[in-house]
């Protein structure tokens, strides 16, 4: 089965991420990743949501997700080209001995240093989830003390866009 790519344009509403997960929950859709965020505007959402499944179930979820009231648009984005980025924050057992060695392999990935303890290291690093869990994996050795990751943000190349354009409040409520 693939990955699919849905971006979900939704009313910056209370509320809104529980009947979206339920919808999943309730028809046995499990959800591979789920990012959300405001857009440009105060009152929509994104929500980015990667689902594993073949095209008749992605079909399926796109027709439930289009009964949520709060739901404006969706868009399959995985067939059309787009850049993705994830977040992961990383605890890492540090030794004094081995900061340079894990320094090194943070450059390698572009991560940044956001908290240095006596014994820990912690990094933030953005990038693919291919980017990502090499760098989980290259610090492993070390000892992960913790990790927090967030899920896949997408967004089309270049002048396509999933936005609604220059449609006013009024409009969205019509």
């Amino acid at each position: 089965m693939d990955k699919h790519t849905l971006s979900v344009l939704v009313e910056n509403a209370p509320g809104v991420l529980t009947r979206v997960a339920g919808l999943f929950a309730r028809r046995g859709f499990n959800i591979d990743s789920l990012a959300v965020g405001r857009t440009d505007r105060d009152d929509v959402s994104r929500m980015t949501i990667v689902v594993e499944g073949d095209k008749p179930l992605i079909e399926q979820v796109t027709k439930q997700l289009h009964k949520l009231i709060d739901v404006i648009k969706i868009s399959n984005i995985t067939e059309d080209e787009y850049v993705d980025r994830e977040l992961v924050m990383i605890k890492v057992s540090a030794e004094p001995n081995q900061r340079v060695e894990i320094m090194h392999i943070a450059g390698i990935f572009r991560a940044r240093v956001i908290d240095l303890g006596r014994k820990t290291m912690t990094f933030e690093c953005t990038g693919t989830e291919g980017k990502i869990n090499a760098f989980e994996e290259s610090l492993r050795p070390y000892g992960i003390k913790e990790l927090v990751r967030t899920g896949k943000i997408a967004m089309l190349r270049g002048s396509k866009s999933v936005a609604l354009g220059g449609a006013s409040a009024r409009e969205l409520e019509d």
